[in-house]
């Protein structure tokens, strides 16, 4: 009994774009950085340099503040202690 070796093909498919092409395609579409709704390319640079401009970083919930600061205080007696 002969084992015969089946044919196999080991290119991707014809509709598959390569990695290269991809890379230089160009984004038209972005995602707004604040809700996530859809932005033209226009639209984006101008929010982008809106938040790139403000002054004052944004204020955060005091209880979500709350919450950071314990969790990095967490992270330091964890650090510290051996158990």
């Amino acid at each position: 009994m002969g084992w015969v070796a089946q044919p196999t093909l080991a290119l991707p498919p014809p509709d598959d774009l390569p990695e290269e092409v991809l890379r230089t395609e160009i984004i038209t579409e972005a995602r707004s950085l604040i809700d996530g709704e859809p932005l033209t390319a226009a639209e984006y640079a101008q929010l982008k340099a809106e938040l790139a401009q403000r002054k004052t970083p944004p204020q955060l919930d005091p209880q979500i503040r709350q919450t950071v600061f314990m969790l990095q205080l967490l992270d330091l007696v964890r650090t510290v202690t051996p158990f």
